[in-house]
């Protein structure tokens, strides 16, 4: 498995475990139990998993084609914009202390979500358009 197929890998498994699944699956009471903001409804919380899932649809286009060898530009990108943007607003809202009375497992999980989205977005940008084969 080439470096680019192992942060898709990553990039897929880390979404649906922390992001996506939870979104889609959890209770509303197990959301609020971990801190999230109470809402009359949570249709756009569930929306977002659905995208993120539909996204890991997307990079598992990509992962197949890494593992042939070969580069998916356009989820790349897709996975730079969105992983860029996730770091910024992460690493923004948890410097400024808006996750300070969520619970110590989801603040974790947030904390390991900008890392992991830094890092994300660096090996895409790295692997994805800057490695071996970038001009092909």
């Amino acid at each position: 498995m080439n470096a680019l197929s192992r942060v898709l890998a990553f990039k897929i498994s880390a979404t649906l475990l922390f992001w996506s699944l939870p979104l889609i699956l959890l209770p509303a009471d197990l959301i609020e139990a971990a801190g999230f903001p109470h809402q009359d409804s949570y249709m756009f919380v569930r929306m977002l998993g659905w995208a993120y899932l539909a996204l890991c649809v997307g990079y598992g286009f990509a992962l197949h084609e890494s593992l042939q060898g070969r580069r998916a530009l356009a989820q790349i990108w897709v996975g730079i914009v969105s992983n860029g943007g996730a770091f910024g607003y992460l690493a923004y809202y948890g410097l400024s202390g808006a996750w300070s009375t969520w619970d110590p497992l989801i603040q974790l999980i947030a904390w390991n979500s900008v890392v992991a989205t830094l890092l994300i977005t660096l090996g895409l940008w790295r692997f994805g358009l800057r490695g071996a084969g970038a001009a092909d």
